[in-house]
């Protein structure tokens, strides 16, 4: 199996949208923007194992004998990562 790279992760809607989540949260903290770029290496090296393990369960890789995903809810995200 071969592991799902940051620029795969950044092809996903869902990533995306993670990201922008956590842009604000990290800009409402800092009290200024702090960009996308940084937000999305900080989102990449906290979060990413762990979206990657739920999205994606018993692989590491985007294959087409991938399991499909789950949707998920910001709120169900969010509780699960605190």
């Amino acid at each position: 199996m071969t592991k799902i790279t940051p620029e795969e992760l950044l092809k996903d809607k869902e990533v995306v949208a993670e990201i922008n989540r956590h842009l604000w949260i990290e800009s409402e903290r800092a009290g200024f923007d702090v960009g996308f770029e940084k937000a999305a290496e900080d989102w990449m090296r906290r979060f990413s194992a762990e979206w990657i393990r739920h999205n994606y369960p018993n692989t590491s890789s985007r294959s087409n004998n991938a399991p499909k995903r789950k949707s998920r809810s910001a709120k169900s995200y969010i509780q699960t990562t605190r």
